[in-house]
C-alpha cells in the first residue's frame, strides 16, 4: 500500500495541476475557476470511487469489470444496490471510457455531456443540494462552458491530462480516516474560501472545530444511538463534520445525522464535496440552501405535519458577526407573528437588531443566529457557537438580555476566549460559548486562551496558529474543569449574577498581592529611601520651573 503522506502529495499535486491549467485558459481569480476546480476534483474522486468500488464488487462475485458492465440488468444493478450511497456511473461516464474518444474534435461536449447524465441519472437524486424554495442544484454543470468556444476542445484535453493518470494506490485512499480527507479538503478550497462579507462564508480552522468537537462529545454521555446534529449557518462544514466524526459509528453506522443550512450557494456546493468526500451521503439530503432566519428549512414532521421548528441533539456554528440584514429583518417582522403555526418571532426572545443609520453593514445578525441556535436546542442539548468575545461583556440591550436568559435557565457550560485572529479572514477577537441545557447545577469553567498561539504570516493576512499542546491544554482544561492560575476558573450560575451576568474569564481570576515578610529595621529603612528619592525629584522639578520661567523671560513672554 502506498504511503499515505506520498499520496496526499500527489492529490494535492492535481489539485495544483488544475489551477494552472485554468490560469493559462484565463479563469485565475474568476468566480468560474473555483466551480471548475471543484467540479473536475469531484469528478475525478467520485470517478474513481466507482471504479474501485467495482473492481470490489467483481472479486465478490467473481466476474471481471467488463463482464458486469456489459451486463446492465442484473449484475450491475445488484453493484448499484451494494452501494447505494455512492455516485452511480455508467461506463460511458467514466474516465475510463471517456479518454479513448480524446480525439475527437467535439471531445468538449462528450465529456460535458457525460457530467450532464450524471446529474440527471434518478439514482443520483440524493446528491442534489435543495434550496429553500424546493429546487434542486445538480451535482455538475458543463464544465467547459466557462472558458471561451475556441479553447473548450484543449481545454477538456488537458483536463483528462491531469485527472486520467492513475496517481495514487485506491485502498489507501478510500480506506482512509476524517483527518486526512479534512486536509485535502483545506487545500482544496484555501484559495476560494475567502470572507466576502456575505453570510456564513467565514471558515473555522480545523484544530479550533477539533477543539470544539471534542468538548462537545465530553460533555454529553454518549451512546449507541443516531444524533441530531446542526448548523444553521454550516459554511463549508468544517465544524458540524467534525463533531460528527467525533460522534464516530454505532452497531447501525454513522452516529451523526446532519443537518445544515447557510444562504451562500458557494457554501453550500463545498459542504456537499466535503460530505462526499467523508461518505456522509446519507445526511445530503439534509443540506439546505437558503436564509435560516427568514426561512428555516428542518421543522419537525407528526404525520405528515410541520408542528414547529426541529430540535436538536447538538449543534455547532460559526455564524457571520455583522453585515445587512435588513432585508431579512423586515420579512421577519412582516411574515411572522406568535398567533401563526411557525415559531415566528418567538425564536427572537431577546430582540432583533435595527437597522443602523450611518452604516447597515455593522448590523450584529449573530445576535439572532444564537437565539435561533438557543429556541432549536433539546432541552438536553448541547451547543457551540463562535461569537465575538465583545459579546461575553456588552451592555446593550439584546447582548445582555441572551447572557442573562443562559444564566437564568441553567443552559451555559462555558466559554473560551481564543487569540486573536485565530480566524485568518477576520481581526475580530472571538470566543466560543458552550451550552448545555441540562447543566443545571452549574458546573461552569470560563477560559482565557488569549495568550496562545504563534503568529505566522498566511497570504497577506497575519493568524495564530495554535500547537497541538495547546489545544490539548484548551481541551482538557474545559473537560476535566480544571482550574489553572491565569487561564481557568471554576464559577457557578450565582458567580455570574453577582457580575452582572460577564462571561470572561478575567473578572472572576483572583487577584493575588504578593507580601513579602520584613522587618520593623528594615521596613523603616525602605521608608527613609522612598523620601530621599523623592525629596531630590521635588528639588530637581523646581529648578526645572525656575529654569523655564527664566527662557520666558528672555522672548518677553513673562
Amino acid at each position: 500500500m502506498e504511503d499515505i503522506l506520498s499520496v496526499e502529495i500527489k492529490i494535492k499535486q492535481i489539485i495544483d495541476e488544475l489551477k494552472g491549467l485554468c490560469q493559462t485558459n484565463g479563469l485565475s481569480n474568476q468566480a468560474s475557476e473555483e466551480v471548475v476546480i471543484t467540479s473536475i476534483f469531484l469528478y475525478k474522486f467520485l470517478n474513481d470511487k466507482f471504479m474501485y468500488n467495482l473492481k470490489e464488487f467483481s472479486k465478490e462475485i467473481k466476474m471481471p469489470v467488463d463482464k458486469i458492465l456489459e451486463n446492465k440488468n442484473y449484475e450491475l444493478d445488484g453493484f448499484y444496490d451494494t452501494y447505494s450511497s455512492d455516485v452511480a456511473f455508467t461506463y460511458d461516464e467514466t474516465i475510463e471510457c471517456l479518454i479513448n474518444k480524446i480525439n475527437s474534435d467535439t471531445f468538449y461536449k462528450t465529456f460535458d455531456d457525460a457530467l450532464e447524465r450524471i446529474s440527471n441519472n434518478t439514482r443520483n437524486e440524493i446528491f442534489r443540494v435543495e434550496t429553500a424554495e424546493g429546487k434542486k442544484n445538480a451535482l455538475f454543470t458543463r464544465i467547459t462552458e466557462n472558458v471561451e468556444a475556441s479553447k473548450r476542445n484543449n481545454f477538456a484535453k488537458n483536463i483528462f491530462g491531469i485527472i486520467g493518470v492513475e496517481r495514487f494506490d485506491f485502498s489507501s485512499v478510500f480506506k482512509n480516516n476524517f483527518d486526512f480527507y479534512s486536509t485535502i479538503f483545506e487545500y482544496l478550497i484555501k484559495d476560494y474560501n475567502v470572507a466576502s462579507g456575505v453570510y456564513a462564508e467565514y471558515f473555522t480552522p480545523q484544530a479550533i472545530s477539533k477543539v470544539i468537537a471534542n468538548i462537545l462529545v465530553n460533555m454529553s454521555n454518549i451512546e449507541d444511538k443516531i444524533y441530531d446534529v446542526y448548523d444553521p449557518s454550516a459554511g463549508s462544514g468544517s465544524l458540524v463534520l467534525h463533531l460528527a466524526n467525533s460522534l464516530g459509528k454505532g452497531s447501525f453506522g454513522d452516529k451523526a445525522r446532519v443537518y445544515t443550512q447557510d444562504i451562500s450557494g458557494k457554501s453550500s456546493r463545498f459542504l456537499r464535496i466535503n460530505m462526499l468526500l467523508n461518505g456522509l451521503t446519507s445526511s445530503l439530503p439534509n443540506i439546505i440552501e437558503g436564509d435560516t432566519l427568514d426561512t428555516p428549512a428542518h421543522y419537525n414532521v407528526e404525520h405528515n405535519q410541520t408542528s414547529g421548528i426541529k430540535q436538536f441533539d447538538f449543534i455547532t456554528s460559526n455564524p457571520p458577526f455583522k453585515m445587512d440584514f435588513s432585508s431579512t429583518r423586515n420579512s421577519i417582522i412582516r411574515k411572522w407573528d406568535e398567533s401563526e403555526e411557525h415559531d415566528g418571532l418567538r425564536r427572537f426572545f431577546a430582540g432583533i437588531p435595527e437597522v443602523p443609520k450611518k452604516n447597515k453593514k455593522k448590523m450584529p445578525i449573530y445576535l439572532c443566529f444564537i437565539q435561533h441556535i438557543l429556541w432549536s436546542l433539546k432541552d438536553n442539548g448541547k451547543a457551540a457557537i463562535v461569537v465575538p468575545t465583545g459579546f461575553l461583556t456588552a451592555q446593550s440591550k439584546i447582548e445582555h438580555k441572551i447572557r442573562e436568559t443562559i444564566i437564568e435557565r441553567h443552559w451555559l457550560k462555558g466559554a473560551i476566549s481564543m487569540p486573536s485572529n485565530i480566524f485568518a479572514n477576520t481581526g475580530t477577537n472571538v470566543s466560543v460559548l458552550f451550552i448545555d441545557k441540562s447543566n443545571k447545577k452549574g458546573n461552569i469553567i470560563l477560559i482565557d486562551a488569549s495568550n496562545l498561539g504563534k503568529k505566522v504570516k498566511d497570504g497577506n493576512n497575519q493568524k495564530t496558529v495554535l500547537n497541538d499542546d495547546e489545544t490539548k491544554k484548551i481541551e482538557d482544561t474545559f473537560i476535566k474543569q480544571k482550574q489553572v492560575d491565569d487561564f481557568s476558573v471554576k464559577v457557578s450560575y450565582e458567580d455570574i449574577k453577582e457580575k452582572d451576568y460577564n462571561l470572561s474569564a478575567g473578572p472572576y481570576f483572583e487577584i493575588r498581592i504578593e507580601h513579602i515578610d520584613i522587618t520593623k529595621k528594615e521596613f523603616d529603612k525602605k521608608m527613609k529611601e522612598y523620601e530621599n528619592e523623592l525629596t531630590e525629584m521635588f528639588d530637581e522639578s523646581k529648578k526645572i520651573d525656575k529654569e523655564i520661567l527664566k527662557s520666558f523671560s528672555k522672548i518677553g513672554l513673562k
